[in-house]
């Protein structure tokens, strides 16, 4: 069976982040800028729920394409489609991650 080629709009580009070290180095994520930090959690939760949002409306705008027989290339909306529904059901498992840690939390005896 011949290898499926990835789709490269699956890739995950890491936002801005840096890491210091105690002997004073720093790690900072690809593409960001060297020794500038991150912004703060929640603009970084906005943009990601602004993407997640792009996304699913692209998709809905190529389903309808695809219903109403103006779709160019079918392949590309069933892509659109999937991608969508792959990055809600992780938007899902990240919301349910992030209320069962703010639980525990919770119920964490002091």
């Amino acid at each position: 069976m011949p290898a499926i080629p990835v789709d490269p709009s699956f890739g995950i580009s890491g936002g801005e982040w840096a890491v210091e070290l105690g002997d004073g180095g720093t790690i900072v994520a690809p593409g960001a800028a060297e020794g500038t930090a991150g912004g703060d959690f929640g603009s970084m939760l906005a943009d990601q729920i602004g993407a997640l949002e792009k996304t699913q409306t692209e998709a809905a705008e190529g389903a309808r394409a695809l219903a109403a027989g103006t779709a160019s290339d079918p392949t590309a909306v069933i892509m659109a489609v999937d991608r969508a529904r792959l990055s809600m059901e992780l938007a899902g498992q990240i919301r349910t991650k992030a209320v069962d840690a703010i639980q525990d939390i919770f119920h964490m005896q002091v």
